[in-house]
């Protein structure tokens, strides 16, 4: 068995379970293996699993390992850290999927770069569900604006919400905000956005997150093993 084999399925195993006991299919819900400050031999090693998408935090590093890891087929790369203004025209061509909408000004700089060539930018509406100045993201009750203006821009295409709540102990806190990223997911699907990608849930909390709704959990060290600067 692999060094992360053991790791990957066992994470599968719970969000199936989780999934599962929400009265839910455990293929409505998708793994993104959040592979940021790891290398790419332990991308490729992942991949290797069945596992096709990966999250990473910064452009930069994004791209040596696209570059590092061309021959693999099928990868999709999702952006799951803060965007700045001036590397919105390199991340337009870089990924697949950029997570972290949270200003008109990013989603229309990514907007003019995206090649027409290629299909349409996947994007989604980061709201900053806990108010944390910390975080990123819009508050929830901006959200509805910004994902009805990203919606009508060409080359993107609007496909959800994302979110990180608190870390908190406090399950019926955590379960509050995920209702929250939900509520605002519903409130856009409400005004007719076709949307099907709410992404919030990590290692330490995706089985409440699944229960409240979640389509994409984000996990890193669940996966790939402990990582310093944070966790997912």
């Amino acid at each position: 068995m692999g060094l992360h084999e053991k790791a990957w399925q066992a994470t599968r195993q719970r969000i199936a379970e989780a999934a599962r006991a929400a009265g839910r299919s455990p293929d409505a819900v998708q793994l993104l293996a959040v592979s940021k400050t790891f290398s790419a031999a332990a991308v490729r090693d992942v991949h290797g699993l069945g596992q096709h998408a990966f999250g990473e935090n910064y452009v930069q590093e994004a791209l040596e390992k696209r570059a590092a890891l061309a021959d693999l087929p099928g990868v999709a790369w999702h952006l799951i850290g803060p965007l700045q203004a001036n590397k919105a025209r390199v991340a337009a061509e870089a990924f697949d999927w950029i997570e972290t909408i949270d200003r008109p000004r990013i989603a229309g700089r990514l907007s003019s770069a995206r090649s027409r060539s290629i299909p349409p930018l996947n994007v989604l509406v980061q709201v900053n569900v806990s108010g944390e100045a910390t975080k990123h993201g819009v508050a929830p009750e901006a959200a509805v604006d910004l994902a009805r203006y990203v919606a009508t821009l060409p080359n993107l295409r609007l496909r959800g919400i994302m979110g990180i709540p608190e870390a908190t102990d406090d399950l019926t806190r955590l379960r509050l905000q995920f209702r929250a990223l939900r509520g605002c997911y519903d409130a856009c699907r409400d005004e007719g956005m076709a949307l099907d990608t709410l992404s919030m849930g990590m290692s330490d909390d995706l089985e409440v997150a699944i229960a409240e709704g979640s389509t994409e959990v984000r996990i890193g060290r669940a996966i790939f093993g402990e990582r310093s600067g944070g966790e997912a």
